[in-house]
């Protein structure tokens, strides 16, 4: 059975409406419901196929992935990535990328991030100094900063707290950049200005950094192994190569987490008693103290909430690969050239994959449960030779922060206030997350009360 082919586009204005980050998710959704899940779209006479069947993820990222490359979502340097990141691992291919993520891997081996676990407490603690009981704050910006931190001290071991601000903006401005092309970037509109910004600035305090350290003692981080790494031929990475996978793993080293943590703390608003549960799991084993490395094993129920805010929620909510040769996927002929499209938020929602799937149920991810549930159903690093390289990190960090500040604080959404994703590069809270804190004791019972709906 061919796939289904949802109607062509032909204007980019048609495009730019139709994948405008307000509705998309909304559009998606409706297409899906049309066509399967699975269908191609021809958009200016690009074909894309568009999926949230596991076997198609199966195939592109595993057992077909060496017929896949990275498309110009990613490469661009233009209107993708690549303009901002670089040559780094997200958007490099081939032996390059290999060598690449060879080169990285051991900055973020299981075993060595293990020494990372106590100032990841640390810098969660230290972003409450300012709370107050009772204090309206965007928790968005707050574990931004937290994770910010984080990485900063264990990558790339130097003190952010002086870049915060212009690396948040950065961060925003590439999240908002719209790669649609209906103007060249040569024309100076604003969207174009900030994306210069952004670029400016990250090269400026990276850059900084490299030209700091060069020279120096390997001090044990990730940025001395880029630095000290040398080719075939004995020659060290140049800046510029530096600085492409620096910026890459320090911006997607904390913006991920940082909205995985934003989602967990609506999750909790919205249901107390998966909150409550939460509370007396941390009362029991922490008993008031900040947590540690080793304390992880005695907390399920908190992993259990980070796995399942990572199923309503995936970072990588979306992502994208070019057929470098016609391939058959799935029973279907894929033409050289064509880019499909994997979308992990709408795989994580279907039905038929979880019961009840717009229900936050930590539960699911119980050890019996979370055995039921099939390898490619349930994707929130990616799999294949690209699966994310920080995943260990990244969920050490989210249960480790979750620990510390939840067995202080609560968060509760303003009256009345609804919350929208933002599906940009990640899946960021639209305009924030306004939390209400609510300081809480170790040992108190959590209280159920009713919550603001979010708009899921």
């Amino acid at each position: 059975m061919p796939i289904p082919q949802a109607p062509a586009i032909r204007s980019p204005f048609k495009i730019a409406r139709t994948f405008d980050r307000t509705i998309v998710l909304d559009n998606l959704a409706n297409s899906f419901s049309a066509y399967g899940d699975t269908f191609s779209l021809n958009a200016l006479g690009q074909t894309f196929i568009f999926t949230r069947d596991p076997q198609w993820f199966r195939e592109v990222l595993v057992t077909q992935a060496a017929h896949f490359g990275k498309d110009q979502q990613y490469t661009d340097r233009k209107r993708g990535l690549a303009r901002f990141v670089g040559n780094g691992l997200l958007t490099s291919d081939g032996d390059f990328w290999k060598r690449q993520r060879k080169l990285v891997a051991p900055a973020l081996h299981a075993k060595r991030i293990e020494a990372y676990a106590e100032t990841m407490v640390h810098f969660a603690q230290a972003q409450t100094q300012g709370w107050r009981d009772g204090a309206r704050i965007d928790i968005a910006h707050e574990m931004m900063n937290a994770t910010l931190m984080v990485v900063g001290r264990t990558l790339f071991n130097f003190d952010a707290s002086a870049d915060s601000e212009r690396v948040g903006r950065a961060m925003h401005d590439i999240q908002t950049f719209d790669n649609t092309g209906l103007l060249p970037t040569w024309i100076p509109t604003p969207m174009e200005l900030r994306a210069r910004r952004a670029i400016r600035d990250l090269d400026a305090m990276i850059y900084g950094l490299i030209a700091k350290r060069r020279g120096q003692p390997d001090q044990g981080d990730l940025l001395s192994m880029l630095l000290e790494a040398r080719d075939d031929d004995g020659r060290p990475m140049s800046d510029g190569q530096v600085r492409d996978e620096a910026v890459t793993l320090f911006l997607a080293g904390h913006e991920t987490t940082a909205n995985t943590l934003n989602w967990t703390w609506l999750a909790l608003a919205q249901n107390p008693d998966v909150e409550a549960k939460l509370h007396q799991e941390l009362d029991r084993v922490l008993s008031g103290r900040l947590p540690s490395l080793a304390d992880l094993r005695y907390l399920p129920y908190a992993e259990m909430v980070i796995k399942e805010a990572l199923r309503l929620y995936p970072p990588a909510w979306s992502y994208s690969r070019l057929a470098l040769d016609d391939v058959q996927v799935n029973g279907e002929a894929v033409v050289r050239g064509t880019v499909v499209v994997m979308f992990t938020y709408f795989l994580h929602r279907r039905p038929d994959l979880f019961e009840e799937p717009l229900r936050f149920s930590p539960e699911r991810f119980s050890p019996d449960n979370e055995a039921r549930i099939e390898k490619y159903h349930y994707l929130p690093f990616g799999s294949g030779p690209r699966v994310c390289i920080g995943n260990s990190f990244a969920m050490m960090e989210a249960q480790l922060m979750l620990a510390t500040l939840a067995s202080r604080w609560q968060m509760r959404l303003p009256p009345g206030h609804a919350v929208r994703p933002y599906p940009a590069i990640t899946m960021n809270p639209d305009g924030g997350l306004p939390m209400i804190l609510k300081r809480r004791t170790p040992s108190a019972q959590a209280e159920a009360e009713p919550q603001a709906q979010a708009t899921f």
